[in-house]
């Protein structure tokens, strides 16, 4: 399967490859942040915020959320490419 996406970038007869494979979403790139609702600061790893960048934000959020009690957490969804927050 991999081997079948990535021919699908690589066409001798094109001069430039096509942007997205036919097995690729077509959804845009997000970045999804969780915050603590006590603090209001977002969730740190190490020092590090958390931040996850996906195409399929439901997924993430539902990750993120998972075991997690929904009253003191907040996620957070920007989408990239307009800067607008979902």
């Amino acid at each position: 399967m991999i081997a079948q996406t990535a021919s699908t970038f690589h066409n001798p007869g094109q001069a430039v490859a096509p942007m997205m494979g036919p097995t690729m979403s077509l959804r845009r790139t997000c970045a999804v942040q969780l915050f603590d609702r006590r603090t209001g600061s977002v969730h740190r790893i190490n020092g590090a915020a958390l931040i996850v960048f996906t195409r399929d934000p439901e997924a993430a959020v539902a990750d993120l959320l998972e075991g997690r009690d929904p009253a003191l957490w907040e996620v957070r969804v920007s989408d990239l490419e307009t800067g607008r927050r979902k």
